[in-house]
């Protein structure tokens, strides 16, 4: 079998696989961490291990969101009808984590503030946050008909949301740690792959 046919074959089943089981399975896991979490799954630091968990399952729905239009456009593979579901699953983690944090370790809401403005990686991570918040409110049938055009200019905050997910990851840890960088990596390569090749030769000749 050709590797076109093989991208025919897969498009042709992935019609059939329904995009909504996404969310009970983003809910499931986020209850299976915290149970973990709860009953000593997570080792000495849970809360630690708990936030670390949520936000690189947010990281790996962010990439996942980001890669289906270069699949699409280089592979032919379609993957679009479950680009919502991504992006929502991983608003929902992103929640998660944020809660996990506000409330497990800081243990106040009252101390948010007063953390996001003392400590960078956290105002890069709420700047992240905050830029989520109307892409996932926007992220209906409704707004893509009332917004136009407008909804899919608005919906390139992704991309900045995801790269400052990636810095908030790489400032967070502690020393030189690959993980987080091959994050930041794997995001920048997808985003360039995003870019047409004449628009990419016309910005290099801009540069």
């Amino acid at each position: 079998m050709s590797f076109t046919s093989l991208i025919e074959t897969a498009n042709l089943q992935l019609r059939r696989v329904p995009a909504w089981p996404a969310y009970p399975l983003a809910f499931g896991y986020v209850g299976w961490l915290v149970w973990l979490g709860a009953t000593g799954g997570l080792g000495v630091e849970p809360v630690v291990a708990l936030q670390r968990a949520l936000g690189e399952a947010a990281l790996y729905l962010l990439i996942a969101g980001l890669a289906v239009t270069p699949l699409r456009r280089h592979a032919g593979l379609n993957l679009l009808k479950f680009r919502r579901a991504l992006g929502l699953s991983c608003f929902i983690f992103v929640v998660a984590h944020f809660l996990a944090w506000a409330v497990l370790d800081l243990q106040s809401l009252g101390r948010v503030w007063a953390d996001i403005v003392k400590r960078p990686y956290i105002t890069v991570g709420m700047a992240g946050f905050a830029l989520l918040i109307p892409l996932a409110l926007t992220s209906n049938n409704w707004s893509i008909r009332h917004l136009g055009a407008r909804w899919r200019q608005l919906h390139r905050l992704t991309y900045a949301a995801a790269l400052l997910g990636a810095v908030h990851y790489i400032m967070l840890v502690k020393g030189f740690q690959m993980r987080p960088l091959i994050f930041l990596a794997v995001i920048l390569i997808l985003l360039l792959l995003r870019l047409r090749p004449g628009r990419l030769a016309m910005r290099f000749q801009r540069g």
